[in-house]
């Protein structure tokens, strides 16, 4: 299948509300293997973990179904804890840490050494250890904006009430921001403001006035690198893209989106642009089967930055991965054609994640290549989420139905400016030949 760019009404950015409202900002899945040393208490050593990587979600009105606050609140739950960051299923972060890119600016995982420690301290039996030990209490802003205080903010003109009991609904809601002039966007966030357990994901696009649709990725603070910028043009619209899910009791539910700009008059040397790669309607999932392969093509016609990945698919989703063919021309020093840049092994619905490059490793693409997308779904009653294995499953914007796309946010660039960053790349010890295709 070849894909052409493309945009959509339905189904727009597919940001996990997940990933919107958590502070991703813990450990990372860096190269720490050595296990810790000696006892392991949970106010020395697990708190922090805690704090970092799972409080955010895991408190009081949040999204998680328990508090871990507290030692009192932890301990009940120690032997699940340890079950689910040993199979890297909490926190959320599904990418492959053992191949292509490793390094990015939302990491969310846990690196090995916090996993052992986790480990070891419910192997001990979960002491409690010292009270002085305990760090001191985070203090959560929800009303903080990860990208500092907007210029404009956009919010759906009413309030969403959502039954306790109801079917997945899907929201499409357009809003005039007034904007009468032409700004580049510096940063853009999107956060719920009422009733974020209902919210399953959000999307945004600008409808330009020609009508022409833009996504845009506005995830837990998505600050662009001074050199690049999204253009928002006067008399632009927001389409908020909404999926929202019962959760037990009516919910009243509303969000908002963030926008801060650049200083009047700049014009960044870059124009970022985010785009909807996947052939879904051709979607195919007989009943009963499983490691169903689908894929997507999209040639690069001039060099690009890759900055980031964000894979979507529904409840038989379980794998995608991104590859770059480079042209004949620009082989790898290895001299091989085709480079891996990631693979979500374990897809999960519940969790859509953007995962967003680290600046020294973004992929640095020459003209010529081709991304390939490479999606697997699961159709059998061996997917826990998977309600049905014996029907037929195609393309549709319901949680019954399946999709196999992907959005990626890149900027293109002069020749001569690729070559530069090819070159600064080499010099660097993070990134000497990471995706330069040269």
């Amino acid at each position: 299948m070849t894909m052409t760019s493309r945009s959509r009404l339905c189904d727009v950015a597919a940001i996990s509300l997940a990933l919107i409202v958590m502070i991703l900002a813990g450990g990372g899945l860096r190269a720490e293997t050595t296990p810790p040393t000696g006892n392991v208490t949970f106010t020395r050593d697990v708190a922090p973990i805690l704090q970092r990587s799972c409080q955010e979600c895991h408190r009081p009105n949040a999204i998680a179904p328990m508090s871990l606050l507290t030692y009192e609140e932890v301990r009940p739950w120690a032997k699940a804890i340890k079950e689910k960051v040993t199979l890297r299923m909490m926190p959320p972060w599904y990418v492959d840490p053992n191949v292509g890119i490793d390094t990015f600016k939302n990491n969310g995982g846990l690196s090995t050494k916090e996993i052992a420690t986790i480990g070891k301290w419910v192997d001990a039996g979960a002491p409690r250890g010292n009270p002085a030990d305990m760090p001191p209490p985070v203090k959560f802003e929800d009303d903080k904006w990860k990208i500092g205080t907007p210029d404009l903010v956009v919010s759906l003109p009413e309030d969403l009430t959502v039954p306790g009991n109801a079917p997945d609904m899907w929201k499409n809601i357009v809003v005039d921001p007034g904007l009468t002039e032409d700004r580049y966007l510096q940063a853009v966030e999107v956060k719920p403001t009422k009733g974020r357990r209902v919210l399953h994901h959000t999307g945004n696009t600008l409808i330009y006035p020609d009508g022409h649709l833009a996504a845009m990725q506005a995830k837990n603070g998505n600050l662009f690198e001074d050199g690049s910028g999204f253009l928002m043009k006067a008399g632009t619209k927001v389409l908020f893209n909404l999926h929202i899910h019962s959760y037990r009791e009516s919910t009243v539910t509303n969000v908002a989106l963030g926008l801060k700009f650049y200083p009047r008059g700049y014009v960044p040397r870059y124009a970022a642009v985010t785009e909807l790669m996947g052939d879904d309607y051709e979607l195919d999932l007989p009943p009963n089967s499983d490691n169903i392969r689908t894929d997507s093509y999209l040639t690069l016609t001039k060099p690009t930055r890759l900055l980031s990945f964000a894979p979507h698919m529904h409840t038989r989703g379980k794998a995608m991965c991104l590859e770059v063919i480079y042209p004949e021309k620009s082989r790898q020093r290895d001299g091989s054609k085709v480079e891996t840049l990631n693979c979500v092994n374990n897809f999960n619905f519940n969790w859509m994640m953007v995962y967003e490059y680290a600046t020294d490793v973004q992929p640095l693409l020459p003209a010529g290549s081709v991304l390939h997308f490479i999606g697997w779904h699961n159709n059998t009653a061996n997917n826990k989420l998977n309600l049905d294995p014996d029907n037929w499953i195609g393309y549709g914007q319901r949680s019954i139905d399946d999709m196999s796309v992907a959005w990626i946010t890149y900027y293109t660039m002069p020749e001569d400016d690729f070559r530069q960053a090819v070159s600064e790349r080499r010099n660097t010890k993070t990134g000497v030949s990471r995706s330069s295709g040269e």
